[in-house]
């Protein structure tokens, strides 16, 4: 029964005063880490296959045992991020730590903040380092433009939505009214008119947060502005209208900064 190796790991340095070597199997620091962005993926990607109940025998690549067997975590043990980390790798940390599935084009611009991020501060970053990262860049922004309430009624035409945003944009309310086939469509179409920007292509991605009758949403936005750079935003919210616009404002607030 190996499953308590690192407390007689722990209990070995204090007795001796020796270090266990960080590649000493079983109990070293590093045996089962993998930095590798090519590696990290490969092992999301098994992690994933036998997830989904493919096989009940241990198949994952890079990792000749399942590291719990051996009291070890996957947080903490496996997928470890730093300058050479990849975007499966920081992908399957999001989801596996926190439940967020973001779409492939957002995963690898993820990606690269925080692959730079790793590198300017010469150090490897920790799941809450790498979450904090995703929250700052992309959730619920609110600056310079913070959704009050929308409404939504049926427009004039047949299958038109109307809505009627109230938002506050650089600290100043004000309510606009948009007209699309679709609520999102009708307050992006609005956001488009009052800000005197254009952008095409809106990707739109979703899924429960948390399990149970009171959960949060999470919705993913994309759009592409006219020279095709991609800005991504995320909303979370319990309802799923809401998670959307405060995506989408996010979005538009990520192209403003730049």
């Amino acid at each position: 029964d190996f499953s308590h190796i690192m407390e007689i790991r722990e209990a070995y340095e204090n007795f001796t005063g020796m270090k266990v070597h960080e590649r000493v199997p079983y109990a070293g620091d590093l045996v089962f880490t993998a930095f590798s962005g090519s590696h990290q993926d490969a092992i999301a990607k098994g992690m994933k296959w036998r997830e989904e109940g493919h096989t009940e025998y241990w198949t994952v690549p890079y990792l000749p045992i399942d590291p719990k067997d051996v009291g070890r975590e996957y947080e903490t043990d496996v997928i470890r991020i730093n300058s050479q980390s990849g975007k499966g790798g920081i992908g399957y940390l999001l989801e596996h730590n926190y439940g967020y599935n973001l779409p492939k084009k957002m995963r690898e611009q993820f990606g690269y903040k925080v692959k730079d991020v790793s590198d300017h501060q010469h150090k490897e970053l920790l799941p809450n380092e790498v979450y904090d990262i995703f929250k700052k860049e992309y959730v619920n922004l609110e600056s310079p433009i913070k959704m009050v309430e929308c409404h939504f009624a049926n427009g004039t035409v047949k299958e038109e939505m109307q809505a009627f945003i109230t938002l506050e944009i650089d600290g100043k309310q004000e309510t606009l009214v948009g007209r699309g086939n679709g609520r999102l469509d009708a307050v992006s179409n609005a956001l488009q008119e009052r800000l005197h920007i254009s952008f095409t292509n809106l990707t739109y991605n979703e899924h429960a947060l948390e399990l149970g009758s009171k959960s949060q949403a999470v919705a993913y936005v994309g759009i592409t502005d006219d020279h095709e750079h991609i800005f991504w935003g995320v909303g979370i919210h319990t309802d799923i209208i809401n998670a959307s616009i405060m995506a989408l404002i996010s979005a538009v607030n990520n192209v403003e900064k730049q």
